[in-house]
């Protein structure tokens, strides 16, 4: 079964990975390549990278007439873009993974309070199921919107979800510290991700109220703390988790926590060692571990994960895989690149 695939933002970092990991498929062939700023060029212009794979590709500005034919959208826009297009994506009929973080939350109310700006689709968010595979698994079999979670949230949410489904934390209490690679700020210049702002520097960002926080809590139903930084690498995401514990237990309790609900787990590795993003450069996996430190009375976990590939393309087409029947784990590498 080949699936037609389009992709908006082709020309970014994330749809950059898309046509990366689609070209290993079995399955989904890239056929409309959507990109505003790059209309017009070649993908081998755009992204040199893919010219064995892609030779004869040209990266396109949308219109609606192009989804005839498509079997399947992906979208990978900044924030504000899908709310834009969805309604003529959903009434073409085609299914549709969002990167953005329009479709994510639930409440309209939550957008205002932290993205600074009415939700233009509100009647439109019931629709769309969130997209973390190893959460959400029998909802995203059943779904033709699946909204994927953001990079950050993603590393958080499955390092803390089976510890606070336990009852081994105080939801009130998580800190969660998330140190990224440039990529994750996007394509686009900026002065604060110029080579020279961030060699040899890490930066902490977004105090208090960064956006992805809201996935965090409604993900949990926790109350979260979160800070993000940024670090001197391409790819990457780390991210250290602490709470206090809701009792006395043994050091390896936490771990255990994840080892059991992880262990059917493909993309997941629960580890004794305190996990490195270089070990999962490239893939689809998570590497994790967890403790409780009974001087402090803590619980901390840590998660790494590819930004990429498992926060972003490698998670959508672990979503698509399961939206349309095939193997969830078609054209994803569990092994990293390393070094």
């Amino acid at each position: 079964m080949t699936v037609r695939v389009a992709i908006l933002g082709s020309s970014g970092f994330v749809g950059a990975e898309l046509l990366r990991l689609c070209a290993a498929h079995p399955e989904l062939r890239p056929m409309r390549l959507f990109g505003d700023s790059q209309a017009g060029q070649g993908l081998t212009q755009v992204h040199p990278q893919l010219a064995l794979a892609y030779p004869d590709a040209v990266v396109e500005r949308f219109e609606p007439a192009a989804l005839k034919g498509i079997d399947l959208l992906f979208a990978a826009l900044p924030h504000g873009h899908s709310q834009k297009l969805a309604r003529t994506i959903i009434d073409s009929g085609v299914a549709f993974v969002d990167l953005g973080a329009d479709f994510r939350l639930r409440d309209p109310e939550a957008y205002a309070q932290w993205y600074h700006e009415p939700h233009q689709e509100p009647d439109l968010l019931d629709r769309f199921v969130y997209g973390i595979p190893e959460l959400h698994r029998d909802a995203i079999r059943k779904a033709r919107l699946v909204a994927a979670a953001g990079c950050y949230a993603t590393t958080a949410i499955l390092a803390l979800k089976p510890i606070v489904e336990a009852g081994l934390v105080d939801p009130a209490s998580i800190i969660v510290d998330g140190a990224s690679g440039v990529t994750g700020a996007g394509r686009a210049l900026k002065e604060s991700t110029h080579f020279n702002s961030v060699a040899e520097s890490y930066a902490a960002y977004g105090l208090i109220s960064h956006r992805h926080t809201a996935e965090m809590e409604a993900a949990l139903g926790a109350r979260v703390l979160f800070t993000p930084h940024l670090v001197p690498m391409n790819r990457g995401i780390l991210a250290t988790c602490y709470a206090t514990a809701a009792r006395d237990m043994a050091v390896d309790a936490p771990l255990e926590a994840l080892r059991a609900a992880y262990a059917e787990e493909p993309f997941v590795q629960v580890t004794d060692q305190p996990p490195a993003t270089k070990w999962t450069l490239g893939s689809n996996a998570v590497q994790m571990t967890a403790r409780y430190d009974p001087r402090t009375g803590r619980v901390l976990a840590i998660a790494a994960l590819d930004n990429l590939v498992k926060g972003a393309a490698g998670q959508m087409i672990q979503c698509a895989n399961l939206m349309l029947g095939f193997e969830e784990t078609a054209g994803l590498a569990t092994v990293g690149v390393c070094p």
